[in-house]
């Protein structure tokens, strides 16, 4: 991101305090991608899974036909708009490729990576200060926060807290027993990976990483105190639902996004914030790791300590190490240019195979998805886009032309790079924390245009 010719320091004071601006579509969204999967966690609601998990993807969808139709303006488009319609443009060549499961179901596959990627064209619609984006992140701490509170309640008090109905992954595997999303708990109990406010055991793993992030972000912020301290207690809830949770790649993951954002604050000369923010975030994380203890007992422990059982590349290969491995020795052989789309995934599940010749394909992570959707060339684009983004995001967090600009920008970058680095581990870019991403992205664009700022 560079400095356009004639780029101000800032715009007019009118333009900036947006803090008590009325609400709009950007925090309605916000809440939306919490609150629609939530209603999964409400009892017999299980027969509308389907509608229900793409209402979170066709409001996006929504969102970019209104910007298309009602945008007159058009803010100044961001460098990575052009990979996204470079690799929207090979989806489309890869709906003909000769073993794309079905047409529908390909369309489906499509709509999904274009709903996750979307908020880049739209979000800057909404979203036009840094106050604006400080409220949306405020408002994701609160969602993410109360995610993670009622993943540590499920615990805590299972019999209350925990859902009713769990998802097909759990009834389809019935036969199988509930070993693998259950441990045993502090008083000998059995307990299931806490879901949060979703229908996925260790599901709130994911809502855990930016409440932890974002509490303590807040929590040593220029903010009311009750704020300060309400932060705190979020960032607590969401370092204890990742233990609770035994997800333990966000362990590794969140603790990235915290050296990152404290790299950058102290990049920017923030040298007091710095020394606050790393000694609360480390009494949060042992305190929220002396809690999890408490309520999940030595499972615990024993968790977390194998990620030093071997060096970390042992550790990681005995986990999703495999499907790597598989990626770039079979796949990459056997489709170079892809295996057509529906081939995995929701579109799989719920769409009506019609191309016999192509089974189903197994994908735990995103560059087995990229490999399977659109071989090499949609590996490189898309991760050419997450360099292209992140990159933009540095410059504006380095800028010294507006100190909360370059805070907020601090603050998307670390949440970013930290759903970029579950690439190696999971699909990001195919479910809703991708949405987030590209929502965080294209919400920091606008800012960044409304002060005469090129790039993303």
């Amino acid at each position: 991101m560079s400095v356009a010719h004639g780029a101000v320091a800032a715009p007019p004071l009118a333009q900036t305090r947006r803090a008590s601006a009325p609400w709009g579509f950007a925090e309605v969204f916000v809440i939306s991608q919490t609150a629609l999967p939530a209603l999964l966690y409400l009892p017999g609601t299980q027969p509308f899974r389907l509608p229900i998990r793409v209402s979170a993807f066709a409001i996006s969808l929504a969102a970019f036909g209104w910007w298309f139709i009602e945008n007159k303006s058009r803010d100044r488009a961001s460098r990575a708009q052009s990979w996204i319609v470079a690799i929207m443009g090979l989806l489309l060549v890869m709906m003909f490729h000769p073993l794309t499961a079905s047409m529908v179901g390909g369309f489906a596959h499509i709509a999904v990576y274009f709903a996750v990627m979307a908020p880049l064209f739209w979000a800057p619609m909404f979203v036009d200060s840094p106050e604006r984006l400080a409220r949306l992140l405020w408002i994701l701490l609160i969602c993410c926060g109360v995610n993670s509170l009622v993943g540590v309640l499920q615990v805590y008090d299972p019999g209350r807290w925990m859902p009713k109905e769990f998802s097909r992954f759990i009834t389809e595997n019935a036969d199988m027993g509930l070993g693998p999303v259950t441990y045993i708990g502090a008083h000998g109990e059995r307990l299931v990976r806490p879901p949060g406010l979703f229908d996925t055991p260790g599901a709130v793993a994911g809502p855990g990483m930016s409440a932890g992030l974002l509490g303590l972000v807040f929590a040593t912020s220029a903010v009311a105190l009750w704020k300060r301290g309400l932060s705190l207690a979020l960032a607590l809830c969401g370092f204890a639902a990742i233990y609770l949770s035994q997800v333990r790649i966000s362990l590794v993951i969140v603790a990235v996004m915290l050296a990152v954002y404290g790299s950058v604050t102290f990049r920017q000369r923030r040298f007091a914030r710095v020394t606050q923010f790393g000694l609360l975030a480390g009494g949060t994380v042992v305190g929220a790791f002396l809690l999890a203890l408490t309520l999940g007992g030595p499972s615990i422990q024993e968790r977390v300590m194998t990620l030093f059982a071997s060096d970390p590349i042992s550790v990681y290969h005995n986990a999703r190490g495999v499907q790597l491995d598989i990626t770039f020795r079979d796949l990459l052989y056997q489709y170079p240019f892809g295996a057509g789309l529906a081939r995995w995934g929701m579109a799989a599940a719920y769409f009506q195979r019609t191309n016999l010749d192509s089974p189903p394909l197994w994908a735990e992570i995103q560059f087995t998805s990229w490999m399977i959707d659109g071989g090499i060339l949609l590996m490189v684009l898309y991760i050419g886009v997450i360099v292209v983004t992140t990159l933009a995001q540095w410059r504006l967090a380095t800028w010294q032309g507006n100190s909360r600009l370059a805070t907020c920008a601090a603050v998307v970058m670390s949440a970013n790079l930290g759903v970029a680095a579950l690439i190696f581990t999971f699909t990001p870019f195919n479910t809703q924390i991708g949405i987030q991403y590209w929502f965080l992205a294209g919400a920091l664009h606008g800012v960044a245009s409304r002060y005469g700022i090129e790039g993303a």
